[in-house]
């Protein structure tokens, strides 16, 4: 009779629906009362083989069916046991309506049959049934029924199940043999007070860029590996992400990291192999994915966070007291706007904090807010209500400090993590969620606005499952878009908790995986060595940026739950580092021998950098100073700057006091006196008057006493000629005067003077190497180097 007062052709009015239900329940009230008194006589009977048959739910369709529609319910029945089932049905259940996101939870939980609590069967012909399932064998069923069969009656969440009835030859009788349930939200007219929802839609990966470049003048990048291009192929997590969320409304929330990294993809790009690198080839597919990211993202508001998401949780708790590590995230933040801005086109918010899983304490608000951000997206099983609330308050909530903490919700927020290959799991995702945010919305006559931030990195499967979810969230009746700011500006609910939880209660699954302070310090480490090898350079960019972006990457959210990873990261930058700080290095010397009172002593920097180096001042000190001295001192400075690919040598003038070895050390600086690189050492043996010197003045003392025997022997010889032949033998060959000084006679002859202008003590020496040439070997000295004297 109800259902005659309904007009042919029109939906039945909720009054009608009511009355149409009431009516039922009393005509039904005597069969109802014989159906109960069987049910208590065999209850054991109806739920004894429950776990016997696996049932799958692959489709429903649509999720969220309103009044004329018709609803489709697909998947698979699978029988587990040794023993054929026969005379299976598969029918479906309307079960009780859930006025509770504890009832949805409870129902979720359950995996028996209970006839009490799972429903009557719509039954008629809205079933399927098999003469036989064979052991280990998969049916296919689908079901299609009208929504008004299935006697829906208030506005609501309604449990929903699929059950499989049957024979086994253990228990020939007919009894539930699997059951799976799930949710279908009924809102058929809309709602009078639509729920404002703000869903995420985060673009964030793992680390891929190292701090390597190459010498060109590009720069080439190098990659980790090349599992970036696997993500934005096509059917990739990220092309998935992308194809998906462009046709949704949704804030785009971006690590700017992952686009610097696909710009970088775009032009020449090598990637580590082994102890060697190749070339990139997957160009195309980095210009395809981005040129869509920017047609997806005009006009949609997008919400950029820090340059490489760092962890906030992990820096309030373990990186706050090394120095330094604060900056980074200031740094991190400012790089990450630019980012957005240069390879998207928009202007980003750089308002939003988002710590993960939306975990919040003091001392991670404060870190979040110290870059500048005035708006921590928290969740609200972190920031729990304390105050008895009957319903969810808007996300919005003063926190103190000007601070405004979004509140997520936690619900459906996780609603799409686990395992979500199969179809059957992700349909039942899709429908709890659905399910949790109807409830929701009748809990209260209020308006709210509600915030779903999921995982950051979401499974293509989980992608999947999320835009499903909330395509049919934004077509339903009781739902209206908005966006993240828009949520963050709605007026709070004055009862809604604000106080941020102690630290105590961050959870220790979380804590367990946060970056260790010993990260942090090395992070410092690694900062502090590229301040002083960024001042010597004529073009410091091009060592900054990729060290800096780098540094950012070390502190990273993504390394969560990769610890190994991770340390291999931060060790790659810190020895990458190093071996260009080494490119700059003093040649080493041996043993030196000085003769003399004075000489030079060379010294040569090798600068192996493509770019030039300055600002530098060579140091040679002698440890001995009462032996030798430098530059009339213990020690003497030279400035030093050395093109790219060459060498300079730096000469010292030095003065011995006394023979015997003196230790001298060549050390380079920064001009604001800090040691650069490692010093050289080496030793000098002074020796004023040498062996080969004795040997000259010996030998010339020798020529001397021999031309004086030859004067005198040649005189006596002269003196008996003129006794023996008187006056007559004037005139005879051989009998004229001699020359008192021939040739043979002036040994004075045989050496030069020594000069006395600039360098006239201390010509080149075969061995010194040659100032500012355009390649210098770096062998050391050979043994027994000589100075210049």
């Amino acid at each position: 009779m109800a259902e005659a007062a309904d007009f042919q052709g029109t939906s039945p009015s909720p009054a009608r629906r009511w009355l149409r239900r009431t009516g039922a329940l009393l005509a039904g009230a005597p069969l109802l009362a014989g159906l109960i008194q069987f049910t208590a006589a065999a209850p054991a009977e109806a739920a004894s083989g429950s776990g016997t048959v696996s049932v799958a739910l692959d489709t429903i369709t649509p999720a969220a069916p309103t009044e004329g529609d018709t609803l489709t319910v697909s998947g698979t029945v699978t029988n587990k046991s040794k023993r054929a089932v026969t005379d299976a049905q598969v029918d479906l259940r309307v079960g009780p309506r859930l006025s509770t996101r504890s009832d949805i939870d409870s129902v979720s939980k359950r995996t028996d049959f209970q006839s009490g609590l799972d429903g009557t069967i719509v039954g008629g012909k809205y079933t399927e049934t098999f003469s036989e399932l064979a052991p280990g064998v998969a049916q296919d069923f689908s079901i299609s029924v009208p929504v008004d069969e299935l006697d829906l009656g208030d506005d609501g969440v309604y449990q929903l199940g699929v059950s499989l009835t049957g024979e086994t030859s253990a228990q020939q009788w007919q009894q539930v043999l699997g059951i799976k349930r799930t949710f279908l939200p009924w809102e058929p007219e809309g709602a009078d007070t639509k729920t404002k929802t703000t869903v995420l839609w985060p673009l964030v990966s793992t680390v891929h860029v190292t701090a390597e470049t190459g010498s060109n003048a590009q720069q080439t990048p190098v990659f980790l590996n090349d599992d970036l291009a696997k993500e934005l192929s096509a059917g990739g997590r990220l092309d998935q992400l992308l194809s998906l969320g462009r046709e949704l409304d949704v804030t785009w929330v971006i690590d700017p990291d992952l686009l610097a990294s696909v710009d970088a993809m775009t032009h020449t790009y090598r990637v580590e192999s082994g102890s060697t690198t190749v070339a990139g080839t997957h160009q195309a597919v980095a210009k395809q994915w981005l040129a869509e990211l920017q047609e997806a993202v005009i006009g949609k508001e997008v919400v950029a966070l820090p340059f490489a998401d760092p962890d906030l949780a992990s820096l309030a708790h373990n990186g706050t007291s090394v120095t330094g590590s604060l900056s980074h995230l200031k740094e991190a933040t400012d790089v990450g706007a630019t980012t957005v801005e240069t390879v998207l086109h928009v202007t980003p918010s750089t308002d939003f904090a988002w710590p993960v899983d939306g975990a919040v304490d003091p001392s991670i608000v404060k870190v979040a807010t110290s870059a500048g951000a005035d708006k921590v997206i928290a969740r609200n099983d972190s920031l729990e209500e304390t105050g008895g609330l009957p319903y969810t308050p808007s996300s919005a909530r003063p926190i103190g400090g000007g601070t405004t903490a979004v509140v997520a919700d936690a619900r459906l927020s996780t609603a799409f993590q686990g395992d979500l290959t199969g179809a059957s799991a992700s349909t039942l995702a899709v429908q709890k969620f659905l399910a949790s945010s109807l409830t929701l919305n009748q809990q209260t006559d209020k308006q709210r606005s509600i915030v779903v931030a999921p995982q950051r990195m979401p499974s293509v499967h989980q992608a999947q499952a999320m835009a499903e979810a909330v395509k049919a969230l934004q077509d339903s009746g009781w739902n209206e878009s908005q966006t993240l700011a828009e949520a963050a500006a709605a007026k709070p609910d004055p009862d809604a908790t604000t106080k941020v939880p102690s630290a105590s209660r961050y959870p220790s699954s979380l804590r367990k995986q946060e970056l260790p302070k010993a990260a942090f310090e090395k992070i410092a480490a690694t900062q502090h060595k590229l301040d002083g090898f960024q001042v010597i350079l004529t073009n410091e960019s091009r060592v900054v940026t990729p060290f800096g972006r780098a540094m950012n990457r070390e502190m990273s959210t993504s390394w969560r739950g990769r610890a190994a990873e991770a340390t291999s990261y931060r060790d790659g930058v810190w020895l990458y580092l190093t071996s260009l700080t080494d490119q700059v290095t003093l040649i080493d010397k041996s043993e030196t021998k000085l003769s003399g009172r004075s000489a030079t002593i060379p010294v040569t920097v090798q600068n192996n950098l493509v770019q030039g180096v300055d600002h530098l001042v060579l140091r040679l000190t002698s440890k001995s100073p009462r032996r030798l001295e430098i530059g009339g001192d213990t020690y003497e400075e030279q400035p030093v700057a050395v093109s790219g690919g060459h060498s300079q040598t730096v000469k010292f003038t030095t003065s011995a006091q006394a023979n015997g070895q003196a230790t001298v050390v060549a050390q380079l600086y920064t001009e604001d006196g800090q040691p650069y690189g490692d010093a050289v050492t080496f030793d000098v043996r002074v020796t004023e008057f040498t062996a080969t010197v004795m040997l000259v003045i010996g030998g010339g003392f020798l020529l001397l006493v021999l031309a004086g025997f030859r004067m005198y022997t040649q005189r006596k010889r002269a003196a008996r000629r003129a006794g023996d032949g008187g006056d007559d033998g004037a005139g005879e060959a051989g009998d004229g005067p001699q020359d008192p000084e021939g040739p043979e006679d002036r040994p004075g002859d045989d050496t030069e003077e020594s000069g006395t202008g600039p360098g006239a003590h201390d010509p080149e020496q075969p061995s010194d190497p040659t100032p500012d040439t355009a390649a210098e070997s770096a062998d050391p000295s050979g043994t027994g180097e000589r100075v210049d004297r």
